[in-house]
């Protein structure tokens, strides 16, 4: 059933050639029939949450660029929404949560927590039934310490200083938080699973800010407490870690963690990616910017990209999500490059 579906065999180490692309943030404000949609819906949350609105935004960049990959739409901080935190979404300002105390870490309360997240479950069956047989569906979370950064802080901040300050102060309600997180993390992904994705991804955006110990015990141990858990379940699902701004560390995340595939940021230099892929599958990393700027910029990243990598297993993805000014023929452009390209 899942042979055409050539993302989950460069997954298992295979190079395929031209490599199979998709994009993070792939169904979003830089498509006109996103913008129609999200005016519709009222709310960015009654996108994520009404299965209507979340399959149709899922399918748009399918059904425009034919991608080989399809990622759930949603957001990172359901999870935290469906422990009980309050969430909105500002024009402007991104999410806005209201910043949670020690004390309050206890009181989290998972009763509901597959209740809440019921429509996100039922989009992905009507996705795995709507969507191409080939293109391979990805399930998401954030991982548990980006979670922390919005929960501590109420929004996102340059440097993460609320959350790295906090968890300095109040080491045993951060390792409290970090190990909720994890399980409810790894319980949302198995059910995304047992709906219908092939594949999860692990968003740990803001990995970049923190000092070796703290990377090690936030980062680190945290996702492979998740991979750990659903391996339980599912032992042969694919998982893909992304720990953007980690440096260096990516040559230790892989082994640590257990992750199959590695989201590469568009800061890795492509000496260090063609290392890590010999270890196994990598995905990324052109810069967003090239793909706004379009012309020279963009054909030459991706063409060394390709020439980099893509004679291992390359899923070819951007170093971080598609940016909402991105011209849409920029995309155009950068897919016929891409399935233009053979291997040596």
């Amino acid at each position: 059933m899942h042979a055409q579906r050539v993302m989950l065999d460069v997954l298992k180490g295979e190079t395929v050639s031209p490599p199979p692309l998709w994009m993070m943030r792939q169904a979003g404000r830089y498509l006109p029939e996103y913008r129609e949609l999200r005016k519709k819906a009222g709310s960015f949350l009654d996108l994520c949450y009404n299965p209507d609105f979340a399959v149709e935004v899922t399918l748009q960049p399918i059904r425009r660029f034919g991608f080989d990959a399809s990622i759930l739409f949603s957001d990172i901080l359901v999870v935290p929404h469906a422990l009980g935190r309050d969430l909105r979404f500002e024009e402007g300002r991104g999410p806005l949560m209201t910043p949670i105390s020690a004390p309050e870490i206890a009181a989290l309360d998972g009763s509901n927590f597959h209740h809440h997240l019921k429509p996100v479950y039922e989009t992905v069956k009507r996705l795995r039934t709507e969507l191409p047989e080939q293109t391979t569906l990805i399930g998401f979370c954030g991982a548990p310490w980006t979670l922390a950064t919005y929960m501590i802080a109420g929004h996102g901040t340059p440097d993460q200083a609320p959350a790295r300050l906090f968890a300095f102060r109040e080491p045993e309600a951060m390792a409290q938080l970090l190990s909720m997180l994890s399980d409810y993390s790894a319980k949302y992904l198995i059910k995304q699973i047992e709906a219908g994705v092939d594949v999860v991804q692990i968003f740990d955006s803001w990995s970049g800010v923190l000092d070796e110990a703290c990377f090690e015990a936030f980062c680190v141990r945290p996702v492979a407490e998740i991979v750990r858990q659903v391996r339980a379940v599912y032992p042969d699902v694919s998982i893909i870690g992304f720990p953007k701004g980690a440096g260096h560390r990516y040559s230790t995340y892989r082994e640590k963690t257990g992750v199959t595939g590695l989201g590469l940021d568009w800061t890795v230099p492509l000496s260090q990616a063609r290392a890590l892929q010999a270890g196994g599958a990598v995905q990324g990393n052109l810069d967003p910017l090239r793909l706004v700027a379009g012309g020279r910029a963009l054909s030459e990243g991706v063409d060394a990209i390709l020439k980099a990598l893509g004679t291992g297993p390359l899923i070819f993805n951007l170093g971080h999500g598609i940016t909402p000014e991105t011209p849409i023929e920029h995309v155009e452009a950068m897919i016929r490059q891409v399935r233009s390209f053979s291997g040596q």
